[in-house]
């Protein structure tokens, strides 16, 4: 071969420099993502995002669980795909919403303006948590064509919840995503040896985080300090010391029950999702009180250990309510392919909420853009392998394109072999 020859086969890349776009060019998928934040990040911030409760015995689970389903393809012509849905009465680009997910700027400084503009780019739904560092209105006065969804907190101060609801509605979020499973806040023991705090107080170990993570410190302290603007029912709250934090994360609802909820669905005329439960009997009473939504989740294993998986009770819940109700499954979703597995057991569509903030943490909203990109690349490709062309069709043909790997080794391992399966022909 000629020098020339070699000349035309090998390219050399010039170096990039911008870390940013080093992540967005070379990161394929969540977890080089995730990997990527946890070089941005100081290790307390890093495990209060990524941690679960406990012995994290739920938060390894959302995963396999996932695992435990096979993808069965058929033959046949494929068009598309097509991975546009409703929900909820609205377009939806992808079978996937962004949920919400508190003090998001503690992650990256622009905070949750960087995921709604990533949101609304990409055609999903954006969930807005009660506990966001950004105002309700300035994400609906920077994004007004967003599906704007809205963390809201049940409450027995009906004045109250009623002021709350006419700030919602003023602001354009025409749904509430209304969470039921923090009656306790779980023991997320990294955070205890980690000493976190937030906002971060200046300690021994937080000082040898700054020499390590000095972009993400800088970062955070150029910024505003971290505030809950959308805690009040009428408008924005002061700062947030680490004591009130502190108070906020600890609050009980072990309280409220299904008369808030229903106290709820009267004084709100617009949608209602009901995040936090894996129970079919709750399910099946949130349709009976005419809920739109229930989100199946386990809070991503941050709260519960040893709970059941959304995928463990999705199939149940979906023959108990039929079409009544639309179900959602969040905790775990790390693939385009985990989508296809819920779609076909019954889900309308999942809920991410650590994918985004890896990246976010990595190249802010481009990051965020890009996770969402993946998801869709990642549908679209097993889609077409596994032999649908819509979500509809998925949904439809269901069983036919998942199969249970433990059911299939319980048979496996309860059939004879075959040279036990030829002595018993001998012998009977």
């Amino acid at each position: 071969m000629k020098l020339s020859d070699i000349r035309q086969l090998v390219q050399v890349k010039a170096p990039v420099m911008s870390r940013r776009r080093r992540v967005l060019a070379n990161a394929y998928n969540v977890t080089e993502f995730r990997t990527a934040a946890r070089r941005v990040l100081p290790a307390g911030i890093f495990d209060y995002l990524d941690g679960g409760s406990e012995d994290e015995v739920t938060l390894r689970r959302n995963r396999e669980v996932f695992e435990a389903w096979g993808l069965m393809p058929s033959w046949g012509p494929v068009s598309g795909p097509d991975t546009t849905t409703s929900l909820l009465g609205r377009r939806s680009a992808l079978p996937l919403t962004l949920t919400p997910t508190g003090a998001t700027r503690l992650f990256h400084p622009e905070g949750e303006l960087a995921v709604a503009k990533a949101a609304e780019a990409a055609g999903i739904p954006y969930g807005l948590a009660g506990m966001s560092t950004v105002a309700m209105e300035s994400i609906a006065e920077s994004f007004p064509g967003l599906d704007r969804w809205f963390n809201f907190g049940l409450s027995r101060d009906a004045p109250s919840r009623d002021q709350k609801l006419a700030r919602c509605k003023a602001a354009g979020f025409d749904t509430l995503i209304v969470g039921v499973d923090t009656r306790a806040l779980g023991a997320r023991e990294r955070d205890l040896h980690n000493g976190f705090t937030a906002p971060p107080s200046l300690t021994l170990s937080t000082l040898v985080d700054i020499a390590s993570r000095p972009g993400w410190w800088a970062n955070f302290l150029r910024s505003d300090g971290l505030s809950f603007p959308n805690l009040s029912p009428q408008g924005p709250n002061p700062t947030v010391t680490p004591s009130m934090w502190q108070q906020i994360l600890g609050h009980s609802d072990s309280g409220n029950g299904w008369g808030e909820l229903e106290a709820l669905r009267e004084a709100w005329d617009g949608k209602i999702v009901l995040k936090g439960c894996v129970n079919p009997d709750d399910v099946a009473r949130a349709a009976g009180i005419g809920l739109d939504a229930v989100q199946l989740s386990n809070h991503g294993g941050r709260q519960l250990d040893h709970m059941l998986s959304p995928m463990d009770v999705l199939q149940e819940s979906r023959q108990r309510v039929g079409s009544a109700i639309e179900i959602y499954v969040d905790s775990g979703i790390r693939r385009g392919s985990d989508v296809v597995k819920a779609l076909a057991l019954g889900a309308d569509a999942c809920a991410i909420g650590r994918p985004y903030l890896y990246g976010l943490v990595a190249a802010g909203s481009q990051g965020v853009g890009r996770i969402i990109e993946i998801f869709s690349e990642e549908l679209r490709r097993t889609m077409t392998l596994v032999g649908v062309s819509t979500v509809a069709e998925l949904k439809v043909k269901g069983s036919e394109v998942v199969r249970d790997l433990r059911g299939a080794m319980k048979e496996m391992d309860g059939a004879p072999s075959r040279a036990e399966g030829a002595s018993l022909l001998t012998t009977n």
